[in-house]
């Protein structure tokens, strides 16, 4: 028997229930983890959506780190005992991931977002005996323990602070990983990074590590542009009126931007970004879109846009690499995290919607 203290959804327009839970068995390709601490991300939010709703009750959560405390049979490169960083489910063996681009997974979307194809670790039961969902993003960590993919479990040094390297996993993989990863921001560039959140801010250290002599940070917030400032942006835009936005990028670079990002999804922002850029410029969304993108006469004189999924990152190599980078002080990412007991998730999350934490951390006891 695995028991776990968890907290649970189930429905979407209510609190999180603090419960104890026991857990399913892992399969033979799978690791018990004790969580340590897990990051909440906004995707932990999209599960209120009603369309999520066959889903619950649900245990989300998707950006943890811990101790490995059981290995299935069949698990040969974790061992019990490392410490590991839990990043995104992939099935390992299809063209996308054998070419090494396991976050556009033929699966992913049934992975990640379903919570199916699971070999074990499939739910979790609650006092009463009814299932609870345990697969979000094949992690389901806002809880003390979980059940996850061997696959998805990155080693890192026992010496590393599991608190700091948890939102590795997803956020800062994703904005750090678009500027290396999918744009390859150039030494000398010019950046403009709509929406200054933990996936922006990621970005942003990741284009002042690569060399980007200019970086524009675009947000509603003035908090955020201002730690935006401290971490490096050389320009902040106050958004909101997009026509203004791009004309000061414009202003800022001469001819517009090299590259662009947009975390916001929002179809108008989009727009903005492509139409803030130079010829020949490339933009990265990396934010759900929420709603139709009309386009118009912005991808004229060679304009790029892409869309990406957690940065395009290989996680086994790409975290640490970050780890690294943020070893010899190139990417402070520890300076995004704010921490939150488990118990406080409701409040980690109000933090997190309204903007006034960047990346809430919730820590277990």
């Amino acid at each position: 028997m695995i028991s776990a203290t968890a907290a649970v959804l189930r429905a979407g327009d209510e609190p999180y229930s603090v419960e104890e839970v026991t857990l399913d068995e892992p399969g033979a390709d799978q690791v018990v983890v004790r969580v340590t601490a897990t990051g909440f991300c906004h995707t932990d939010a999209v599960a209120r959506a009603p369309r999520f709703a066959a889903l619950l009750p649900l245990v989300v959560g998707h950006e943890a780190a811990g101790v490995v405390e059981w290995t299935g049979p069949e698990v040969s490169d974790v061992q019990v005992g490392d410490h590991v960083v839990l990043t995104f489910a992939h099935c390992g063996a299809c063209s996308q991931c054998s070419d090494n681009h396991p976050a556009y997974c033929e699966s992913f979307i049934e992975r990640n977002l379903l919570g199916k194809l699971a070999t074990g670790g499939a739910t979790a039961t609650a006092a009463d005996g009814a299932p609870i969902g345990t697969r979000w993003f094949g992690q389901s960590t806002f809880a003390t323990r979980a059940v996850v993919d061997a696959r998805s479990a990155v080693v890192v040094d026992r010496d590393l602070p599991l608190d700091v390297l948890a939102p590795l996993g997803c956020g800062i993989i994703t904005g750090a990983g678009t500027v290396m990863n999918v744009l390859d921001v150039r030494p000398g560039s010019s950046i403009a990074i709509f929406g200054v959140g933990s996936v922006g801010l990621a970005a942003l250290l990741a284009a002042k590590a690569v060399g980007a002599e200019s970086i524009i940070a675009v947000d509603l917030h003035p908090q955020r542009l201002e730690l935006a400032a401290e971490l490096g942006a050389t320009a902040t835009v106050l958004g909101g009126d997009d026509a203004a936005v791009v004309a000061r990028i414009k202003e800022l670079t001469g001819t517009g931007a090299h590259y662009g990002i947009d975390t916001t999804g929002v179809p108008g922002v989009i727009a903005a970004a492509l139409q803030a850029l130079r010829a020949r410029g490339t933009c990265a969304s990396v934010g759900l879109q929420a709603g139709d993108l009309v386009l118009g006469g912005h991808t004229i004189s060679g304009k790029h846009l892409v869309s990406v999924v957690e940065g395009d990152a290989d996680p086994r190599t790409f975290i640490p690499h970050l780890i690294q980078l943020w070893r010899q002080g190139k990417l402070p990412f520890d300076r995004l995290l704010e921490r939150f007991p488990l118990a406080e998730i409701d409040k980690a999350e109000r933090a997190s919607l309204e903007g006034r934490a960047i990346k809430p951390v919730l820590v277990m006891d």
